[in-house]
């Protein structure tokens, strides 16, 4: 909690604002911005808005946060959705948002890395690798707005952790403020590098709660010779599961994304986008968007994979990309259903992650526990079928504007997040996939975390913040 936290005075203003220069705060109406929940549940307060433009005014702020006891919110690009960079509780802590540090401050193409500040746009990295013929695999539909720092504070997933991974598994370096000020350089470039405790790995997904990651050595890659994008019909989520297997044998890792998407989520998001094509002239209950990157005559084989499921049954339809733009246009269908479920009014938003093998029945038992709870009740399920993060997005019934049904049923909203929650537990998954824990599922994970591994997230905060600056009130209460 952010309660009990020293409010800055007078001097403690001046001060922190002498260290980030005239041009590097902001008080008053010039706050708000950084108050806004991207889905609109919450509304952040601060007691002024710092904008470091290196490290060391980083370290500074720190220094100084953690000698008065005020508490300190690292702040990217404002797109998470657990309010982990908002202050719910309490006016009296410092927003340190970090997006005058956006900087690449080097690439490598020999190593196949770029370091890269923490305020720097998913989007601008992309657009940098691009220009070294190279590409960084991380992408989300929030890619113009968030930035790697964040993407890195939350171990982000994105659409292809199937084939390179979460943020983790892109990042072989960091540099970071720890809760005492002093600064942590661990940029290495290095693969090997077994040197004790990794400290790297510590900070990404700590979501804030035990420093500030200020820099970030990321992994490139080459950009395959031959892409292929498809979108596929089927007449169940369970058969998705079955082609995700079979097509893991026949293509392995060429296979870089394999979305699940209702078709009641594509005609949301035809709805609310009307200018995006249909990729069918029929309605189908299920779809697949894949996405296959690879060596020259990888397109051959994914044709050849695609005509297989229609021997067996398991495929409705299917069209292939013929052209970027009709990549781009398919791939629209999927970037585009966040947004929709906005449009749409979704009051609950999951994240969880469930093994392979148990999505069928997820999927499932998750739709008969909401119709449970309320009969009326829409939903639209979506996600990555290669790494079991299923997410299910809940409007009221037809006709009902959202702000008047959560009116009427007051108890809905957690009511239906829970029953999400207990399907996941049940089916041995995780109650946060890869949006983080943040300011919104704290009593969650105290609930579903084992007490061991609950008491040692404790331990480790108290060892490296014991003055609690750090992001108070995220991960643990």
């Amino acid at each position: 909690m952010t309660s009990g936290f020293t409010t800055p005075d007078a001097q403690g203003f001046a001060d922190l604002k002498a260290i980030v220069g005239a041009t590097g705060w902001k008080t008053g109406a010039d706050m708000e911005r950084y108050f806004d929940d991207p889905r609109g549940r919450f509304t952040g307060q601060a007691a002024l808005i710092l904008l470091p433009e290196n490290t060391a005014q980083v370290s500074e702020i720190v220094t100084y946060c953690n000698a008065a006891k005020i508490g300190v919110i690292p702040y990217g690009g404002g797109t998470g959705v657990v309010a982990g960079q908002l202050s719910i509780d309490s006016p009296s802590a410092v927003i340190v948002s970090l997006e005058r540090m956006n900087r690449v401050r080097d690439i490598s193409v020999e190593d196949g890395v770029m370091v890269a500040e923490a305020g720097c746009i998913l989007q601008d990295i992309h657009d940098k690798a691009t220009d070294q013929d190279l590409m960084f695999p991380l992408s989300m539909a929030s890619k113009g707005s968030c930035c790697i720092g964040g993407n890195l504070a939350t171990n982000a997933g994105g659409i292809q952790v199937l084939r390179y991974g979460n943020a983790r598994d892109l990042c072989l370096g960091i540099e970071a403020v720890l809760p005492d000020g002093s600064i942590l350089n661990e940029l290495s470039p290095l693969r090997k590098n077994n040197t004790g405790y990794d400290l790297r790995h510590l900070l990404i997904g700590s979501e804030g709660t035990l420093g500030i990651i200020t820099a970030a050595t990321l992994v490139l890659k080459p950009v395959d010779p031959e892409s292929v994008t498809a979108f596929c019909a089927l007449r169940s989520h369970s058969d998705a599961v079955q082609v995700y297997k079979q097509l893991r044998k026949i293509l392995g890792d060429c296979m870089s994304a394999f979305e699940l998407m209702s078709g009641f989520g594509v005609d949301l998001v035809r709805h609310h986008f009307p200018k995006l094509p249909a990729p069918f002239s029929e309605k189908y209950p299920w779809h697949l968007l894949l996405q296959f990157d690879g060596p020259v005559g990888l397109t051959q084989k994914v044709e050849e994979g695609l005509t297989s499921f229609f021997e067996q049954d398991l495929m409705l339809d299917a069209v292939v990309a013929q052209s970027q733009s009709q990549s781009e246009d398919l791939w629209a269908l999927r970037e585009n259903t966040p947004e929709t479920n906005r449009l749409t009014g979704a009051f609950c938003n999951s994240d969880t992650s469930v093994p392979i093998n148990r999505i069928a029945d997820f999927v499932t038992q998750t739709e008969d526990a909401l119709c449970a709870i309320h009969s009326g009740l829409r939903i639209n399920s979506y996600g990555h079928i290669g790494d079991g993060n299923i997410h299910h997005n809940v409007f009221p019934p037809e006709g009902i504007a959202k702000a008047d049904f959560v009116k009427a049923h007051p108890e809905i909203i957690d009511a239906v997040r829970m029953a999400i929650n207990e399907v996941t537990h049940q089916n041995g998954g995780s109650i946060s996939a890869e949006h983080g824990i943040g300011r919104l599922k704290t009593d969650d994970l105290k609930t579903y975390a084992t007490a061991t591994k609950y008491a040692a997230l404790g331990v480790i905060k108290a060892a490296l913040d014991p003055n609690n600056i750090m992001n108070p009130g995220v991960l643990l209460k």
